[in-house]
C-alpha cells in the first residue's frame, strides 16, 4: 500500500508553491483545519471550494454484531462527520468509463 504525503511533505510543498517559508505554511494549514472544525461545529457544514464539504452527519442507532462472538450488540445513536468530495474531483480522479 503506497503512502500519500507526510503533514511535514504537505507544508514543503505548500511553502514551495506560494514562495514562503515553511512556518508560514504550517500555520495556514493549521489554520484551516480549525476553521474546518470550528464551521462544521457551529453550521454543519463546512465548503471547501474545488476540494469538497465537510457535514455533521446524525447516525441512528442500530443493531451491530461482536465479530469474535458473533452476539447481538446495540450500537448507540451518534454524531459524526463526512467528507463528500466535490464531483469535479470525483471525475478527475476516477473518470466514468
Amino acid at each position: 500500500m503506497a503512502a500519500g504525503l507526510t503533514k511535514t511533505q504537505l507544508i514543503r510543498h505548500l511553502a514551495e508553491k506560494l514562495e514562503t517559508n515553511n512556518k508560514t505554511a504550517a500555520a495556514f494549514l493549521q489554520h484551516l483545519a480549525e476553521t474546518a472544525v470550528k464551521e462544521t461545529k457551529k453550521n454543519g457544514v463546512f465548503v471547501l471550494p474545488g476540494l469538497g464539504r465537510l457535514k455533521k452527519v446524525q447516525r441512528k442507532a442500530r443493531m451491530g454484531r461482536n465479530p469474535q462472538t458473533g452476539e447481538p450488540i446495540k450500537i448507540a445513536a451518534k454524531t459524526t462527520a463526512k467528507f463528500y468530495l466535490a464531483k469535479s474531483v470525483k471525475d478527475s480522479i476516477a473518470p466514468k468509463k
